[in-house]
């Protein structure tokens, strides 16, 4: 398939190898990706940041199992925030996910096999409802992926924000009642993810973006001032890579929709 370029390329989300190693801490403050033993994947992740998303998977495939990671990141961040076509962005997550069923295999002490399946099934199930989901299963798997990842790896962030978002969505959908005794789902658990997500990452916009979006489906008018606040401090945040850029407008669109209320 085509992909869409990235819209915003910058000289200062270019780095070298030494520069990245610099910026690492930073920049993988959420995945807790550790700093890659093979050359190849440092020019994967060198074009990952730069938004150069499409060389950043070839070079992570073409790796194998070790590119997994640095691969799968790289189609799910085009997938969502480039790829206009829904048919493709299904397929997409489809494919990552089963490539992270057999990843899980041959990794299974790897948090990015599990995190990235279950990231994938994710924005699958959101792009066909999240009820019709629900219905074919996959509500189990994202949480099992999810749980699992933070057994591996319980300060990744990015996997406390997903599980937020997991217990946000199903009570939004179907109501605290079905919610919680059919899939165990509560809205003080959302909380409470999203809570340990900002305390491992409070410079993360995008941390502070999908907080502020459950804040509005499980709690509407009653925290809109708590997610403005959140919004604005998000739209503080200053982009380092491609990815935070593309965040960045997610915030801005999110301003604009609030202002709108």
């Amino acid at each position: 398939m085509a992909w869409t370029p990235f819209p915003y390329p910058d000289p200062a989300y270019v780095q070298t190898p030494e520069t990245l190693a610099r910026l690492w801490p930073r920049l993988h403050a959420g995945d807790r990706e550790p700093w890659p033993d093979n050359p190849k994947l440092v020019q994967a992740w060198i074009a990952f940041h730069a938004g150069e998303f499409e060389h950043a998977a070839r070079i992570g495939l073409d790796v194998g199992v070790p590119g997994y990671s640095v691969a799968h990141k790289a189609i799910c961040i085009y997938a969502q925030y480039l790829e206009p076509s829904l048919m493709k962005k299904l397929a997409t997550f489809e494919c990552v996910a089963e490539r992270c069923e057999r990843q899980q295999q041959e990794q299974p002490d790897n948090p990015a096999g599990f995190y990235w399946h279950a990231y994938a099934l994710g924005q699958y199930s959101q792009g066909i409802s999240v009820v019709k989901a629900l219905a074919q299963g996959l509500g189990a798997k994202v949480r099992g992926s999810l749980e699992t990842t933070l057994a591996l790896a319980p300060q990744r962030a990015d996997a406390q924000v997903a599980l937020g978002i997991y217990h946000a969505e199903i009570l939004d959908k179907v109501g605290a009642l079905l919610g919680g005794l059919t899939y165990g789902v509560k809205k003080e658990e959302s909380y409470a993810a999203f809570e340990r997500a900002l305390a491992l990452t409070p410079d993360s916009a995008i941390v502070k973006v999908r907080y502020a979006r459950a804040l509005q489906m499980l709690d509407g008018k009653r925290k809109l001032a708590e997610a403005r606040a959140l919004y604005q401090a998000a739209a503080r945040c200053v982009a380092l890579d491609a990815l935070e850029r593309l965040d960045a407008d997610l915030v801005r669109r999110q301003l604009n929709e609030e202002e709108e209320i």
